[in-house]
C-alpha cells in the first residue's frame, strides 16, 4: 500500500517496489484544500486535482491499482483547525508532523490491514529497521533530504509495516529512477510546505479563514515598554527581525510571543532563545527513552542541523540543554532527539530560553 501524492518521490517509491516484485496498490488521499485562495489546479500545491491526476497516470503506467480516498473532513478537523489555533496561542506549528502521525500513516495502515497488504510505503527520505521487539526509525542516507524529523511521532503499529524506498537515495537518484521508468512526475518540482494552502501564504489563509488569530496588540521591549502595535501575533515568529515596523538605533528581534497579552516582545539578538528548551507531549520511537538523563543531538525545526545537547526526562516531556547556542528555538515547533542516525523520540516545544 503506497501513499502516492502525485510527486516524484512517491512515484519513484511505487516504481521501485513494483520492480522489486511487490504487488503494489497506490492510494491518493484527497485532503482539505483552501480553494478560496487559489485554484485546485495550482501547481504549487501537493493536493490539487492536477496532482490527483498525476498519481493516477503514474499508477496506470506502472500497471498498479490506484485508489482515491477522501479524508478532507478529518483533515480539516485534526490538522487545519489546530494549525490555526496554535498561531492564536502565539506558537509556530508544524502541521506535517501532525498529519503523518494522526492522519496519513494511520489511514494507510488501516487500509493495508483491511485489504491484506503486508506493508505500507511512502516517498519519504528515511529508513526503518526491525529490531528485537520493536522497529527503529533512522535518518535517510541523503542528509540534505532526510525527512525522519517529520516521522518521529509514528507509532510502532505503523513503523513495523513501513518501507521507505527512497531512504538510501539522493533526490537526483530518485528523479533519475522516475525518469528511467518513464514517469511523467520525474521532473515535477517539489511542492510547497503547506499542502492545504494552495499557493498562498499562511498569513493570507489565517486572515481569510481564522481572522480571530489576527487581533492587534502591543509590541513591547524586554522591560515592558510599548514600542508600537502589531496586527496579530500570527504574523511573527521567534527570531524575526524584518517587518517589525519599529524605529530603533539597534537591531531588534522577536524574542517572545505572549498570547495572553496578545503581545510581541522584542529584544537584542542574545535574548533570542537558543540555549535550552522544554518539550511536552513526548513520543519515544521504541516506547521509552534510553535513560532518564542522556547525551544526544536535537533538531529544533525541519532541516536544522542536529545540535549536541543533554536530555533530561520529565513528566510527559523532557528538557534539552545545548552545548553551543543555537538560533531561535520556537514554541510550537518540534524538538526531535537523535543518537547517531537513529531517531530516539521528540516532543512539542513548550518553552525555551
Amino acid at each position: 500500500m503506497v501513499g502516492m501524492s502525485g510527486g516524484v518521490d512517491s512515484s519513484a517509491a511505487a516504481a521501485w517496489l513494483k520492480a522489486e516484485g511487490f504487488e503494489v496498490t497506490g492510494v491518493t488521499f484527497r485532503l482539505w484544500l483552501d480553494c478560496d485562495l487559489r485554484s485546485l489546479s495550482d501547481p504549487r500545491s501537493c493536493c490539487s486535482e492536477r496532482d490527483m491526476q498525476m498519481a493516477a497516470d503514474v499508477a496506470r503506467i506502472l500497471g498498479i491499482e490506484h485508489l482515491e480516498v477522501d479524508i478532507s473532513d478529518c483533515f480539516f478537523t485534526d490538522i487545519v483547525e489546530p494549525f490555526a489555533l496554535e498561531y492564536e496561542k502565539g506558537r509556530t506549528p508544524n502541521p506535517c508532523i501532525a498529519c503523518n502521525s494522526m492522519v496519513k500513516f494511520p489511514r494507510l495502515r488501516e487500509m493495508a490491514e483491511g485489504l491484506g497488504a503486508s506493508f505500507i510505503a511512502t516517498g519519504h527520505y528515511a529508513l526503518s529497521a526491525a529490531e528485537t521487539g520493536s522497529t527503529s526509525l533512522l535518518r535517510g542516507v541523503s542528509k540534505e533530504k532526510d525527512q525522519s524529523y517529520a516521522l518521529y511521532r509514528l507509532g510502532q503499529r505503523e513503523l513495523e509495516r513501513c518501507i521507505f524506498p527512497n531512504g538510501n537515495m539522493s533526490k537526483d537518484q530518485v528523479r533519475a529512477a522516475a525518469d528511467g521508468a518513464g514517469l511523467p512526475s520525474a521532473q515535477k518540482r517539489d511542492s510547497q510546505e503547506l499542502c492545504f494552502i494552495s499557493g498562498g501564504s499562511y498569513r493570507d489563509f489565517l486572515a481569510a479563514r481564522f481572522p480571530e488569530s489576527l487581533a492587534p496588540g502591543p509590541i513591547l521591549d524586554s522591560d515592558g515598554e510599548i514600542l508600537g502595535e502589531h496586527h496579530g501575533v500570527a504574523f511573527y515568529t521567534i527570531g524575526q527581525r524584518s517587518g517589525l515596523g519599529l524605529a530603533s538605533p539597534r537591531p531588534l528581534y522577536v524574542v517572545e510571543l505572549d498570547s495572553e497579552r496578545r503581545a510581541v516582545i522584542v529584544g537584542d539578538r542574545e535574548e533570542v532563545p537558543g540555549q535550552w528548551l522544554r518539550a511536552e507531549s513526548a513520543i519515544w520511537v521504541r516506547g521509552r527513552p534510553p535513560q532518564e538523563f542522556f547525551e544526544a543531538a536535537a533538531m529544533v525545526r525541519y532541516n536544522s542541523p542536529p545540535a549536541a545537547c543533554s536530555v533530561k526526562i520529565s513528566d510527559g516531556g523532557f528538557e534539552a540543554h545545548f552545548k553551543d547556542r543555537i538560533w531561535a528555538i520556537t514554541p510550537g515547533q518540534h524538538a526531535v532527539i537523535y543518537q547517531g542516525n537513529e531517531v530516539i523520540g521528540g516532543g512539542v516545544i513548550a518553552a525555551a530560553g
